[in-house]
């Protein structure tokens, strides 16, 4: 049975989603934008928004006992592709020397004007 994921960790869903659906041998983590977890405002600029999402996504994954080193894919939204560069060096300070299978794509808009978006399926043992 799914069982739903929540934490004050991370922003409230600005919608009808969940943060994270735990299925036991799979969590998929809804994806984030760069809001800061207690005020839930967007941060400023796509370094600092694409560190908010990573830690966001950080404290979901913690609230279903799992980390950064369980994640097995991530896709990537940016809303400019130009902050490519800008955005893999922030992401790479999350993932570590693990890093997971990963889609990268270029978006129209992303809720509230963000830059970035991020999401991500871990998988247990």
């Amino acid at each position: 049975m799914n069982k739903v994921i929540s934490t004050t960790g991370a922003p409230t869903a600005l919608g009808p989603y969940s943060q994270g659906i735990d299925t036991g041998s799979l969590v998929f983590v809804a994806g984030q934008i760069g809001r800061e977890a207690q005020s839930g405002d967007l941060a400023d600029g796509v370094e600092a928004q694409t560190r908010e999402a990573m830690k966001n996504i950080a404290a979901i994954l913690e609230a279903a006992g799992l980390s950064w080193s369980d994640v097995v894919k991530t896709t990537c939204f940016l809303a400019d592709i130009a902050d490519f560069d800008a955005f893999n060096g922030v992401y790479k300070t999350f993932i570590g020397d693990a890093a997971p299978a990963r889609s990268t794509f270029a978006v129209k808009d992303l809720p509230r004007g963000a830059c970035v978006e991020v999401e991500a399926i871990a998988a247990r043992g």
